[in-house]
């Protein structure tokens, strides 16, 4: 099965893989072949939330800087 999972910033992909690491080793995951996908699929949702977070502070962090200049 092709992989078609593109980033849409190319060089983010250390910082993910970090992240992807530090979760994985916070829920006690080793990721390898042999982990059941459960487990690596917490560890992806687990990113995918703190990803969501990252990217609300960043707007309300914009929109802030925005109404200050007003």
């Amino acid at each position: 099965m092709a992989r078609r999972n593109r980033l849409l910033v190319p060089s983010a992909r250390n910082a993910l893989e970090q992240m992807k690491q530090e979760i994985a080793q916070e829920f006690g995951v080793k990721l390898d072949a042999d982990t059941p996908s459960r487990l690596n699929g917490a560890v992806g949702g687990e990113m995918v939330t703190r990803l969501v977070a990252l990217g609300q502070q960043q707007l309300a962090n914009t929109n802030n800087n925005k109404q200050s200049r007003v």
